[in-house]
């Protein structure tokens, strides 16, 4: 066996080689707590304790393959073969199938993913004759799993009078009966889902101690990875299983406890001293992935934490650079300054595109960012998720847009026919479709037809159809009539679009609208930006250039030179040269919805404490001023989490200076931008005193884009755009009332501008 303590520094080789007893790993960022994790799993082996006696559970496949492999290049691949290594479910579904006809499953049982799941839940609303336009099954079945995960059985759900009340405020009183009939059905086909894997496992050493006792007996040592992650389920199971031996050793780290929303409960770790007498703590502090300024500024931030066990994660990297942070006057020109820099940086660094990530907190954000990074032809890919423009609610919305644009795309029209639901079936497609083709016309020819009642549809379907067929019509009358933005309103709102997304109240639903209401805004941006360059702005103008940024490419392989962005909560684990944190704004990171409690406000500072510590050499952090919302430009405050961060880890780029102490001062700037804002209220703090980086001087705007008067504006003057930001008069031409500027802006480039429309702000 090779030497596998090598390498190791004090604090690993301490966590390796104490085996015996209970265990905390509190293992920082980057800290290498899956080789700790490895190399005891090989101590113990190199102890001559049987692999089949070592329980080992991680939360990933991708985890229990590498740590396998590790081990099998160490003592061999037989001996790690018989390690219990694997994945909470993957492992109490193997204990399940041994002992399944103790709880009456087959051996054989089957697993029902998440879409069979819910094809089940759609076939028990039909035949209980419940609207599945309320009872949809993805909601359903997020209420359903979330009981399973705390152990809540249909009878106790019906007991429940919390999660009673909430079902009937979210006006769906009956999922407790779904419940009991999709548990039902279930058992009758021999099949679990996923959650059942973890309940079942529960139930089952609940109702057989015997069983429970044959497992406590036979892992004499139990390890978890990620122990922060842990639900009640899974809490629940390793503490019986350890119960014996109690060699239970846990990694983890409650600064990256994210995961709330999934069940997951920090109590768990935080907790794990109270359930484990006598238990060894031991910190892994040293940060081997990121820079000496990154670390030290995660540091600060996360301190602000009362909920946590202390440690100060530390790196011997060098120092590195300091915290970039900008703010931009808009959310577009925020995108189109962090494309800039990922530009400008790849060239001077001679870096790869995959070097770099952007991270929000939110998927709507993305939306932005996607369309900054075409403009300056940055490959990029959406990590653990989908490109804003291939969203299902996105793509609804288009269609509905294009069909009206040109009513004979038939791939547009049979995507919304029926959507939202308007009982235009199948079979009624398949015929119009049929007598469509042999008459070789295209379908809304045939809607639009008198003769369509000759197709052998009922008197009802044909009222349907017209009914539909009249409401396009009504659309494509006043679309060439009206702004795209104007336009697209109306149709949202006309085809029940955005009613569908609004009365969805299930956080999906809530995704939807975000996602739908975004696609409105950036029709809205197109709108004035064609409007102020003096251009058409109708629908299909928008149509044609958003055609051109839906076609991804697919290409797995060129994937792998690409820009990554994702949310936070995907980032988690990954690690990247140069990281960009986004719309670090109140409301948005922290969100609006963790703001209200101590506990939420905390788990969204251990986010943004994971966001900056994905970092290895720089990090950037932007927040805009202004942020177009449900159609309407809202200002924005910038996040309390700048504010936390120590100073001196920090470098303000561009004007972006707030003032040190003077309130007073800060009036004369954006209301949103005052010192008190920052902190949300805590006026205790000090306020921010950046040291200036590159401006001297500071243009006084008070954001009241009434603009300037058109005959004010001449060539040399510094103007403010509220969307692209600053820029430079270059030439101003033509008469009133269509004279027109050309302004270069700094991140927007250049613009040919209206200047009735413009509304350019003189700052000098």
């Amino acid at each position: 066996m090779q030497d596998y303590l090598e390498g190791l520094n004090p604090a690993q080789r301490e966590a390796v080689i104490n085996t015996e007893g209970p265990a905390l790993v509190i293992a920082g960022a980057g800290s290498g707590k899956t080789r700790v994790l490895t190399m005891r799993i090989a101590h113990l082996l190199s102890k001559n304790v049987a692999p089949f006696r070592i329980l080992s559970l991680t939360f990933t496949n991708k985890a229990a393959r590498e740590m396998k492999n590790r081990i099998a290049a160490i003592v061999g691949e037989r001996t790690a073969n018989y390690l219990w290594m694997g994945t909470f479910h993957s492992i109490f579904m193997r204990i399940l199938r041994i002992e399944a006809k103790k709880l009456g499953y087959p051996s054989s049982f089957t697993i029902y993913d998440t879409q069979d799941s819910k094809n089940l839940i759609k076939s028990i609303v039909k035949k209980m004759k419940l609207d599945s336009k309320i009872y949809k099954p993805g909601e359903v079945y997020s209420r359903i799993s979330s009981a399973k995960n705390s152990l809540v059985v249909p009878k106790a759900y019906a007991n429940d009078k919390e999660r009673m009340e909430l079902d009937r405020f979210s006006r769906k009183p009956r999922i407790h009966e779904i419940y009991s009939r999709y548990v039902s059905e279930c058992y009758k086909n021999g099949v679990m889902d996923f959650d059942d894997l973890l309940l079942n496992t529960n139930i089952l050493f609940r109702s057989h101690p015997d069983v429970l006792q044959k497992y406590k007996k036979q892992f004499d040592y139990i390890l978890v990875d990620e122990y922060q992650d842990t639900n009640l389920s899974q809490y629940l199971i390793v503490k019986k299983l350890g119960e014996q031996h109690k060699n239970v050793c846990v990694v983890g780290d409650d600064a990256q406890s994210i995961y709330s929303f999934r069940g997951a409960k920090i109590e768990n770790i935080l907790n794990f001293r109270n359930d484990y007498n006598g238990y060894r703590l031991f910190k892994l502090e040293q940060n081997y992935r990121s820079t000496q300024n990154i670390v030290n500024a995660a540091n600060s931030i996360i301190h602000k934490n009362s909920n946590q066990i202390k440690k100060t994660v530390f790196s011997e990297k060098p120092e590195g650079n300091r915290i970039k942070v900008f703010n931009a006057y808009s959310d577009m020109e925020e995108g189109l300054i962090v494309a800039k820099d990922i530009f400008e940086t790849r060239m001077r660094e001679q870096a790869s595109f995959s070097d770099f990530a952007l991270l929000y907190r939110l998927n709507v954000q993305s939306r932005i960012m996607e369309d900054a990074l075409r403009k300056k032809n940055l490959p990029y890919k959406i990590y653990g998720g989908t490109s804003f423009y291939q969203r299902k609610e996105v793509k609804d919305m288009l269609a509905y847009f294009r069909l009206v644009v040109n009513p004979n795309d038939e791939e547009a029209l049979k995507r919304i026919i029926n959507y939202p639901v308007r009982g235009i079936g199948k079979t009624t497609m398949e015929k119009v479709e049929s007598f469509a083709n042999s008459v070789n016309q295209p379908i809304w020819s045939v809607l639009i037809n008198p003769a369509i009642t000759n197709i052998g549809l009922n008197a009802g379907t044909l009222k349907k159809l017209r009914t539909f067929s009249d409401m396009i019509q009504q659309f494509m009358q006043m679309v060439n009539s009206l702004p795209a933005y104007d336009a697209a309103v109306e149709i949202a709102n006309g085809s029940g679009m955005r009613r569908l997304f609004q009365t969805d109240t299930s956080i999906e639903g809530q995704g939807r609208m975000e996602n739908a209401e975004e696609l409105l805004n950036g029709i809205q941006e197109f709108t004035e930006s064609k409007k102020e360059e003096g251009e058409d702005n109708s629908l299909a103008d928008f149509l044609e250039g958003v055609s051109l940024l839906t076609d991804q490419d697919t290409d797995k392989e060129e994937d792998k030179n690409k820009i990554t962005l994702m949310t936070v909560h995907a980032a988690k684990g990954l690690e990247f040269k140069y990281v960009y944190i986004v719309g670090v704004e109140e409301g948005m990171f922290p969100s609006s919805m963790a703001i209200e409690s101590t506990k939420g406000l905390e788990e969204e500072r251990r986010l943004f404490y994971v966001a900056l510590t994905r970092a290895e050499e720089q990090v950037t952090i932007s927040f805009a001023k202004s942020r177009l919302k449900y159609g309407e430009l809202s200002f924005a405050k910038p996040s309390r989490f700048v504010g936390e961060i120590d100073q001196k880890y920090l470098e303000l780029t561009g004007d972006n200076i707030l003032p040190a102490s003077g309130r007073k001062k800060s009036s004369q700037r954006l209301n949103s931008f005052q010192s008190r804002n920052i902190q949300a209220g805590e006026t205790q703090r000090p306020a921010f005193n950046y040291k200036k980086t590159k401006r001297t001087d500071e243009p006084k705007v008070s954001f009241n884009y009434s603009g300037s008067s058109s005959s004010n504006i001449k060539e040399g003057m510094e103007v403010l755009h509220e969307r692209f930001g600053k820029g430079k008069v270059i030439n101003v031409s033509g008469e009133l009332p269509n004279t027109k500027a050309t302004v270069f802006f700094e991140n927007a480039g250049q613009k040919q501008l209206l200047l009735k429309f413009a509304k350019l702000k003189i700052l000098n």
